[in-house]
C-alpha cells in the first residue's frame, strides 16, 4: 500500500499554463520515488528530484542558481523554509504553511491553491511592465521640461505645470493594477489574495 496525497484538480492546468510563460519547472519532493513518478506521470513533469532531505533542496536551488537562473520555491512545510530563504523568490502557502516557511517567504499566497501562484506571477510581469512606462513617462517628461526650460523655450511654470501633468500621468497608469480586472481570463484562476 502506498500512501500519497491527492493530486490538486488545478495543478496540471497551472503547469502547462506556467510553462506556456516560458518558466521551467522542477519538483523538489521529499516523498519516495513512486510517489514522485506518479506525480511526473499524473502532471506531466519533465523534472522531479525525489526523496531529498530539506539541505539536499537547498543544494538543488543553489545549483539552478549557479547555472544564471531565477529561482522561485513554492513550499508550506518546515522542510521548506531553508529552500525558501535560499531561493531568488520564497512563495508559502500560507493557509497551511508552517510558521518557518512564512517566516522565510517573500510573498505568501493565504489561499492553498497553486494557481494563486501563476495570478501573482502574472500580476508581477504586469506590474514590471506598468513601472517600466512610468519610469519613461516621469524621466521623459523631466528631461524634455528641463531641456525646454534651459533654452528659455517656455517659462518656468508650464515646466513645473507639465511635470505635475506627468505625474498625475504616472498615478493613473499605476492605477491600471487595481482597475485593470482579473489577471487571467481563465475561468477558475483569481487574482493574487
Amino acid at each position: 500500500m502506498i500512501l500519497r496525497d491527492d493530486i490538486r484538480l488545478q495543478a496540471r492546468h497551472v503547469l502547462e499554463e506556467l510553462r506556456r510563460e516560458g518558466l521551467r519547472t522542477v519538483v523538489l519532493t521529499g516523498d519516495r520515488r513512486a510517489a514522485a513518478e506518479n506525480l511526473r506521470t499524473e502532471l506531466r513533469l519533465e523534472d522531479i528530484r525525489a526523496e531529498l532531505k530539506p539541505e539536499q533542496k537547498v543544494a538543488e536551488i543553489r545549483a539552478l542558481t549557479a547555472q544564471g537562473q531565477r529561482v522561485a520555491m513554492v513550499g508550506d512545510g518546515v522542510n521548506d523554509a531553508p529552500s525558501l530563504a535560499a531561493a531568488h523568490i520564497g512563495v508559502a502557502m500560507g493557509a497551511r504553511g508552517s510558521d518557518a516557511a512564512l517566516e522565510q517567504a517573500d510573498v505568501i499566497l493565504m489561499h492553498d491553491r497553486l494557481e494563486n501562484f501563476l495570478a501573482a506571477f502574472r500580476l508581477s510581469q504586469r506590474a514590471r511592465r506598468i513601472i517600466r512606462q512610468n519610469l519613461v513617462i516621469s524621466l521623459g517628461t523631466v528631461v524634455v521640461l528641463v531641456t525646454f526650460a534651459l533654452l528659455g523655450k517656455i517659462p518656468l511654470t508650464i515646466g513645473v505645470v507639465g511635470h505635475e501633468g506627468s505625474t498625475v500621468i504616472v498615478v493613473m497608469n499605476s492605477l491600471r493594477l487595481l482597475l485593470g480586472g482579473a489577471i487571467s481570463n481563465n475561468p477558475g484562476i483569481d487574482n493574487a489574495e
